[in-house]
């Protein structure tokens, strides 16, 4: 009885760390610099931080349904605006979350 217990409990840690959360850092390469990244890294409390990208400061997301917002700040040529940009999500799993940018899709990678 005892083993089936904890034969229960692992199966369900197992299928928890097996559901994909959108928490974590997201890279993709930088175009043109195959051994550089950019993305964003997104923290279980909501805040969010840029990866690599200077000029456009992630601070916030939140995950509505199947889509991805981030809000934050773009700097540029002396001067600071507030963001916020929706993008759906065609596809997350564990490793692998691409969005829907426009008419582009945007693949990300769990790092």
């Amino acid at each position: 009885m005892k083993n089936k217990i904890v034969l229960a409990a692992a199966l369900l840690f197992l299928q928890a760390c097996s559901e994909s959360g959108i928490e974590g850092k997201w890279v993709e390469p930088v175009p043109g610099m195959p051994d550089v990244v950019q993305g964003f890294m997104l923290y279980p409390d909501g805040r969010a931080e840029s990866v690599n990208m200077a000029t456009l400061r992630y601070e916030k997301w939140e995950k509505k349904g199947n889509t991805l917002v981030l809000s934050g700040k773009s700097i540029g040529n002396r001067q600071t605006i507030d963001f916020s940009e929706t993008l759906p999500i065609e596809k997350l799993d564990s490793d692998n979350l691409v969005v829907k940018r426009g008419n582009l899709s945007v693949s990300y990678s769990r790092q």
